[in-house]
C-alpha cells in the first residue's frame, strides 16, 4: 500500500510541478529543503554524518551550511527530473559546460564504445540527455523499483531522451559488453555497493565498497573507462572528464580491485571539490556499526 502511494506521489509530481511557473518550483523546493533540513531525519542525519567525512577538517557550523546546500541541490535534482520532460533541446545543449569532453567524444567518434563511471552526484540525466543530442547512445543500469508502474515510468522518461535503462539482474554485464561492442557509451553510478560482492576500497580515508561492474567491462571489452563528476552551475550543469588508470599487471581480481580503487580516488577528488552536489542519503562506509547484508 505504502509503494502505491509513494508511487503517485511521483506520478503526482511529474504532471503538477510541470505546471506551475518555474522560479515558484524552485524557489519552493529550496524552502522545503531547508525544512527537512531543519526536521534531521534519518536520510538528512546521514548526508551529514557522508559529509562531514569528505570535509574531514569543517567546523560544525560550516558543516551544517554545507548540509543546507547539499539538500537544496537534492530537491534541484528532483525538480529537474519532473520539469525535464518539457526542456527543449536548446535549453539542455545551453546549459551544459565540460572540462576534457574529448576524452568521450573521441571514443565515440571511434566506434569502439567507452565506460563512464560516476558517483551520485548533479544531475547525470541531464549529462546523458546532452551526449545522446550529440550522437551518443548511452545505456545505464537501472534498480528494480516497486511498484512496477513506478519503475517503467522512469524507463520511460530516460527512453525519452534517448537513453536505454537496462534492469538490473544476472545477464546485465553480458549486455552491457554487448553494447560496448557496437560502440554505446555504458554509464554507471558505482560509488556504493555494500553487498559481499563490492570491492573493497578506501574512501576519503575510511573502508567502503563500490561495485566491480564497470572494472569488469573495461577488462573484458578493452573500452576507455572514464570517470565523470557533475556539479550544478547557476543555469545547468558543469561535467569533468578524467580517465580511469588501467593496471596491465596482476591477476584479473587484482586488476578489478585496482581499477575500482583508483575509480574511487578520482570520485573522492571530484566530491571534494564539490560536496554540495553529492546528493548520497545512504550509508556508505562499512565501519563502526556496519552489517554485512544478507
Amino acid at each position: 500500500m505504502m509503494q502505491t502511494i509513494s508511487a503517485w506521489g511521483y506520478f503526482s509530481a511529474w504532471r503538477v510541478l510541470r505546471w506551475l511557473p518555474e522560479a515558484f518550483v524552485y524557489s519552493s523546493a529550496n524552502r522545503l529543503a531547508d525544512r527537512l533540513t531543519k526536521l534531521n531525519g534519518k536520510s538528512v542525519s546521514r548526508l551529514r554524518s557522508n559529509l562531514a567525512r569528505t570535509q574531514p577538517q569543517v567546523t560544525s557550523l560550516d558543516l551544517e551550511i554545507l548540509l543546507y546546500k547539499a539538500m537544496r541541490s537534492s530537491l534541484r535534482y528532483w525538480c529537474d527530473t519532473f520539469r525535464f520532460p518539457d526542456w527543449s533541446t536548446s535549453r539542455i545543449m545551453e546549459t551544459v559546460t565540460t572540462t576534457n569532453e574529448y576524452l568521450l567524444l573521441d571514443a565515440i567518434a571511434a566506434g569502439k564504445g567507452a565506460i563512464v563511471t560516476l558517483p551520485h552526484v548533479g544531475n547525470y540525466d541531464h549529462a546523458a540527455a546532452y551526449f545522446c543530442g550529440k550522437g551518443a547512445k548511452i545505456v545505464t543500469v537501472a534498480e528494480h523499483l516497486k511498484p512496477e508502474a513506478l519503475f517503467k515510468k522512469f524507463m520511460d522518461y530516460r527512453a525519452a531522451f534517448g537513453m536505454e535503462a537496462l534492469p538490473l539482474d544476472g545477464r546485465v554485464i553480458p549486455t552491457l559488453a554487448q553494447r560496448l561492442r557496437t560502440g554505446c557509451v555504458v554509464a554507471l553510478a558505482a560509488d556504493r555497493d555494500l553487498s559481499r560482492t563490492g570491492i573493497d576500497v578506501t574512501f576519503f580515508g575510511g573502508p567502503a565498497r563500490m561495485p566491480a561492474g564497470p572494472a569488469i567491462l573495461a577488462l573484458k571489452t578493452n573500452a576507455p573507462l572514464i570517470c565523470a563528476m557533475i556539479s550544478y552551475t547557476d543555469i545547468g550543469i558543469h561535467i569533468e572528464f578524467e580517465l580511469v588508470p588501467i593496471p596491465t599487471q596482476g591477476s584479473e581480481n587484482e586488476r578489478v580491485a585496482q581499477i575500482v580503487q583508483n575509480s574511487a580516488d578520482l570520485f573522492a577528488m571530484g566530491i571534494a571539490r564539490y560536496p554540495q552536489d553529492w546528493h548520497m542519503m545512504q550509508r556508505i562506509w562499512v565501519d563502526g556499526d556496519f552489517k554485512d547484508r544478507e
